[in-house]
């Protein structure tokens, strides 16, 4: 096992913990203050039992956003470091960090349905240790696989993507393959340094930073999943990526901003 994995699974269990309520408290408080959480939709610090549910908190009010089949909204709160078009088949996890997707999405996806993507739109949504973590659907669409990718969990805020080549497909990941009415897009849900674990609630089988070497494939036939319903959480802050297929959507002019769920990052063609 990588050491940062190792790492991970330490301060897991520290943020799992439930210490007595009046330590609790004063952790749960510095965490806030330290990082500048706005907790105005969420309850009271004080009500989480542990720091891992301060993480991965729910809204106590879902936002409102556009339910229709016009766009794609953002499936989570994060700050968008590139939203650009494929060179081909290659991605930036940054400018001038270069990947290539056919490596990211793995061999496991049928090699015609990848080169749908070529030259194609795509987006990292970044989300840092204060963001609601939290993802949801961007759009509507029957979800056909699940992939998972072991690997290592190395840190992905923009001093690492600078620094790591290859940092998305080093980095342990998860996989989904989505089909809407005639069209087909992917999500890739990155892992990243501290707890390191990712929750998916459509499949409880999916279970990341788990000392495995062995990539795990999970297909479905007739799962249906809708706009803005909630996928899961990472446990810590971490990255989704967004890969279309050619011509499906034009991107909104949001690199380098901060979004949040349910903003409208694409318009369907």
């Amino acid at each position: 096992m990588y050491l940062t994995n190792k790492i991970s699974q330490k301060f897991g269990k520290f943020a799992n913990t439930k210490f007595p309520k009046p330590i609790q408290n004063l952790i749960n408080k510095a965490y806030v203050n330290l990082l500048g959480l706005d907790m105005s939709e969420f309850q009271n610090p004080s009500q989480y039992p542990s720091l891992n549910a301060l993480f991965t908190r729910e809204l106590l009010k879902d936002r409102k956003f556009d339910k229709s089949k016009d766009n794609f909204i953002s499936p989570a709160d994060s700050f968008i470091s590139v939203a650009a078009k494929l060179q081909l088949h290659k991605s930036l996890q940054i400018k001038g960090m270069k990947y290539d997707i056919n490596e990211l999405l793995t061999q496991y996806i049928d090699k015609k349905n990848i080169q749908k993507l070529y030259n194609s739109e795509y987006v990292n949504f970044y989300l840092s240790p204060k963001d609601y973590h939290r993802y949801h659907s961007p759009y509507f669409f029957k979800l056909t696989k699940a992939i998972y990718v072991p690997g290592r969990l190395i840190p992905v805020n923009i001093p690492a993507l600078n620094r790591y080549d290859n940092l998305f497909v080093k980095n342990e990941r998860v996989i989904l393959e989505c089909q809407t009415d005639n069209k087909l897009f992917y999500m890739v849900f990155v892992g990243a340094l501290n707890v390191g674990k990712m929750k998916f609630f459509f499949d409880d089988r999916i279970c990341t930073n788990n000392n495995t070497t062995k990539i795990q494939i999970y297909k479905y036939d007739n799962l249906h999943i809708t706009k803005g319903e909630c996928l899961g959480y990472f446990e810590m802050g971490s990255t989704v990526l967004i890969f279309w297929e050619k011509d499906f959507i034009s991107l909104k002019p949001i690199q380098d901003t901060k979004v949040k769920y349910g903003d409208i990052v694409a318009v369907v063609k």
